[in-house]
């Protein structure tokens, strides 16, 4: 397994970096872009796996696009695919998987969905709610999960049902395929029905012309008569929080690129933790700026992370520096992404000599010194980025299995090593 050690940071000049685009945006754009009527150009610069994940999937099924400087330029289909018999491997992207399964249904067609062995392990709630609404769905493994056939003649249910609680990119996908074919209600349910990410996808679709209408839990959707022109896609504000985070822990000042204050991610809630604790929030026109370089200690985190869950890692990672305990709750559904991230949590701050209480929905982690020890990222990207934090403040941390970084950020490690030169 390879591993990569995490050179202690000094701090000296202000951090400049450049993050990919905003891989939770971006998927949403490519969906209605690819689906929709006529041609656009998605402003996005750099991308990472997942994006490429779910353009492997576009070209499988006949729709063409293009890489241009700057961004990606795609001819919609129209809601028409090209090739409405095809074998797509969505690898371990999470949005190529729950979005593009929901608009085949509702547009129809005969396809086997594949994806990386990581995906085959997480649940797919979203099949039972499209098999109710029509579609046929064959399980080539587990049932519920990677791999499977779907067959549809097009979903004909006018109101659908969507538990947030399972994941808030079921309810997306569903929103993403009613505006790129007929109109849908969708009452969602659970304990994130006002979710942040719910909320980006209803202004995506808002950018890409469709309407809805919300009351209360349900949500009425009209499909789009044309796509624009050309969308803006931002940085990716959760790959950016982890150098942001050095704003606090090593008392520095941070800009990112192509970061806004005003955002659609829900991570932007992680800022605010920031700013609670004394650093300073800057709006510049090539980025967001924060400054640290006034704080010198701060007290731990006792949030509710519900909808800001990325950021729950990249909260541990700051845990053992801090003045006070840090109580995270709110992040049960965790358990169910790239890995149990929870776990993750729990078993690399032990390894680190960091004590840690386990809870169903959360975590207590109790400021300590850290020792020696690699951290095991069991290929999530996101437990590598968050736990480098601890290695850059220590320099006693290897990293197992970088490369899982490519996922969403290709040049990470690559930053990092720059920064510690």
């Amino acid at each position: 397994m390879e591993l990569y050690h995490v050179r202690q940071f000094h701090p000296g000049a202000d951090i400049e970096v450049q993050v990919p685009a905003s891989k939770s945006i971006l998927n949403r754009a490519l969906i209605l872009a690819a689906f929709g009527k006529g041609e656009v150009f998605l402003s996005c610069g750099a991308y990472a796996d997942d994006t490429r994940a779910l353009l492997g999937c576009l070209s499988a099924l006949g729709i063409a696009w293009r890489r241009e400087s700057g961004g990606l330029r795609v001819f919609g289909c129209g809601g028409s695919i090209p090739n409405r018999s095809a074998t797509l491997d969505v690898c371990s992207a999470g949005t190529a998987a729950r979005f593009l399964t929901a608009v085949l249904a509702f547009l129809g067609g005969d396809y086997t969905m594949r994806s990386s062995a990581q995906m085959e392990q997480r649940p797919m709630e979203i099949l039972e709610i499209l098999g109710q609404a029509g579609a046929e769905i064959v399980p080539l493994g587990e049932p519920g999960h990677f791999p499977f056939r779907l067959r549809s003649d097009g979903i004909r249910a006018r109101q659908l049902t969507a538990d947030t609680d399972l994941s808030t990119q079921y309810a997306s996908g569903i929103l993403l395929a009613a505006a790129v074919s007929r109109p849908v209600s969708l009452l969602l349910t659970g304990s994130r029905t006002q979710g942040s990410y719910i909320g980006m996808t209803l202004s995506l679709l808002e950018q890409f012309g469709a309407t809805w209408k919300r009351e209360g839990d349900r949500i009425d959707i009209l499909p789009s008569p044309r796509s624009p022109d050309a969308v803006e896609i931002e940085g990716d504000l959760s790959g950016a929080c982890y150098f942001y985070a050095m704003a606090l822990l090593f008392s520095t000042t941070v800009r990112v690129g192509r970061i806004r204050e005003q955002t659609l991610q829900g991570d932007k809630k992680f800022l605010s933790l920031l700013a609670a604790r004394g650093v300073r929030l800057t709006q510049t026109p090539s980025g967001l700026r924060a400054d640290g370089s006034k704080t010198r200690t701060y007290n731990g985190f006792c949030e509710n992370m519900r909808d800001y869950s990325d950021q729950a890692l990249t909260v541990a990672a700051l845990a053992p520096f801090a003045q006070t305990p840090t109580h995270i709750t709110g992040i049960g559904h965790i358990r169910r992404q790239e890995c149990d991230r929870i776990r993750a949590i729990t078993e690399n701050l032990r390894a680190l000599g960091v004590p840690v209480t386990e809870e169903a929905d959360g975590v207590t982690i109790v400021p300590a010194p850290v020792r020696e020890g690699v951290i095991r990222t069991f290929s999530d990207h996101r437990v590598a980025m968050a736990f480098s934090l601890i290695g850059l403040a220590t320099g006693k941390v290897a990293i197992e299995d970088p490369q899982c970084c490519r996922k969403t950020f290709d040049d990470f490690f690559e930053i990092i090593d720059k920064l510690t030169r």
